[in-house]
């Protein structure tokens, strides 16, 4: 077994560089996994510009990815289900399970929690675009061996997109507004489309995204890149009854909110800018709107990998591009480039 890992660290804006990490002793309670493969996630990239996304600001090395799958190659104490050798999609997420919020169901909202590749603590929780990486055994969650890491390393995605819809309520033939056409919105287009909505139309500035979402089965999509007469002219006639702001733009959300209809409702999935940001306050008291955030995952992982391993949910389908971890900071430039990528994920190559 080796001694040390190789991993993506950022060290500052576009700072980030391939740097060997000393393995020490696996600690009791843990498992150690060996990189499989790891999708870029559009946070990764907010860190990988600016160092920082949203109020979480990088202040220390930080080890990126946290959507992220591989095999276990080592065992410290008891990790019940589990064996060396298995294949396992990682959660990221590492909740205490006795705060207030984790006793009633929602360990998302975890005041303790801890998230691989996050400056949201300090000191940062360590992420997993490394070539060997510690867990604990509930964020391991088994997957057949004949599915493909670069399946399972997407069920996080899958998982926050799962939240999303769960938190829009009851969707069943609403009509639906989407607006960034990302790896999360066309998820979240794929999480609402289980769920039984109706019509669902998609919204972005570039073209390239939203052929990706005809392709996926949206029924309508509307680029804004020349101005935004269609979508007013549309929520005029037939405002939606749910909108998902997934592009994290205070444009976004306020369009959203202008986009539904009365009693309607609207769900902030993208992660905003850090600070203040305007919001059309008014719109959503007098139209009674429910805006809603959504916040990562719960229990939706395990159903996210369930839809992976079942093949209900093809999530290769978002992949544009593979390169080796070892080539991560090329390929952080790749995923950045909207007219080229959709998703790229890393693989051990």
């Amino acid at each position: 077994m080796t001694d040390h890992a190789i991993a993506a660290t950022l060290f500052g804006p576009q700072d980030l560089r391939m740097i060997e990490h000393p393995l020490g002793p696996l600690a009791s309670g843990m498992v150690r996994v060996r990189f499989g493969a790891g999708g870029i996630c559009g946070s990764d990239l907010h860190y990988f510009r600016h160092a920082r996304t949203g109020d979480f600001v990088v202040t220390s090395p930080l080890i990126l990815g946290h959507e992220i799958a591989g095999e276990i190659v080592e065992i410290n104490g008891a990790a019940p289900g589990l064996s060396v050798g298995d294949h396992v999609a990682v959660n990221p997420s590492r909740w205490c399970g006795h705060c207030d919020r984790c006793v009633e169901g929602r360990a998302n909202l975890c005041e303790n929690i801890y998230f691989m590749g996050s400056a949201s603590k300090t000191p940062h929780m360590q992420g997993g675009f490394a070539s060997v990486f510690d867990a604990v055994p509930a964020q391991c969650v088994k997957v057949p061996s004949h599915v493909a890491y670069q399946a399972a390393a997407l069920a996080e995605p899958l998982a926050v997109s799962l939240h999303a819809a769960a938190r829009a309520g009851e969707i069943r033939n609403q009509s639906v507004i989407l607006f960034g056409a990302g790896p999360i919105g066309l998820l979240t287009m794929l999480a609402a489309k289980l769920e039984g909505c109706g019509e669902i139309t998609v919204v972005d500035i570039a073209e390239a995204p939203l052929a990706f979402a005809s392709k996926l089965g949206a029924d309508r999509t509307i680029d804004l890149s020349g101005g935004d007469a269609e979508l007013k002219a549309l929520a005029a006639e037939r405002p939606f009854d749910v909108a998902f702001e997934i592009s994290g733009t205070a444009a976004g959300l306020a369009a959203a909110i202008a986009s539904v209809r009365r009693g309607g409702t609207v769900v902030q999935v993208g992660n905003l800018p850090g600070g203040q940001i305007p919001v059309p306050a008014n719109a959503v008291m007098a139209k009674e709107i429910d805006l809603k955030g959504t916040f990562r995952f719960g229990a939706e992982f395990s159903r996210a990998v369930d839809l992976i391993v079942s093949g209900k949910v093809d999530v290769l389908k978002l992949v544009t591009a593979e390169r080796t971890l070892s080539s991560a900071p090329d390929a952080f430039g790749l995923a950045a480039d909207r007219s080229q990528s959709v998703k790229v994920v890393l693989t051990a190559g």
